[in-house]
């Protein structure tokens, strides 16, 4: 099944993975022998703190991996700017109760950082969106209730 993703999260993935593969397998292969140095590998925390570690690291390696492998890397950027809510989006909304007015850029699940206001594509807020015009109210199903937003801009940075 096909993983969506931005340039930018593809980006961001290539990174963690190279550094994962380099420097980080590095350091714990330099902390397991250090470990082992030490004497008895049964009572060795230290050891098996650095083994646990390496059992992270590579599971994390294969994780990315493997999202990389059914990645689908959409550039927005090379897609002309319909008015349409797609994947890859950012989105201006304005809360009709509040006329508060908050931006999301829709990213794929990997990339999801609502700190950063990057939202998921399968969020019940993104959802609700795909496919919506400019100028659309939409309704979303929130925990705290419905809440109507209007779409006041859909801009492909």
């Amino acid at each position: 099944m096909p993983n969506p993703m931005t340039v930018q999260g593809a980006e961001d993935l290539r990174k963690e993975l190279a550094h994962r593969k380099g420097a980080l397998r590095q350091e714990i292969t330099e902390a397991i022998a250090e470990a082992r140095a030490h004497g008895d590998l049964k009572e060795n925390a230290e050891y098996h703190a650095a083994r646990e570690q390496q059992s992270f690291n590579e599971g994390r390696v294969q994780e990315i991996e493997s999202r990389l492998a059914d990645a689908q890397v959409i550039d927005v950027t090379k897609i002309s700017a319909t008015g349409k809510v797609i994947f890859g989006v950012t989105v201006t909304l304005i809360d009709c109760d509040t006329d508060e007015t908050i931006r999301y850029h829709i990213v794929g699940e990997d990339e999801a950082d609502l700190k950063q206001n990057k939202l998921s594509v399968m969020s019940p807020i993104a959802r609700a969106l795909i496919g919506k015009m400019e100028d659309d109210v939409v309704t979303v199903v929130t925990p705290g209730g419905e809440r109507e937003y209007e779409i006041s801009a859909v801009a492909h940075l």
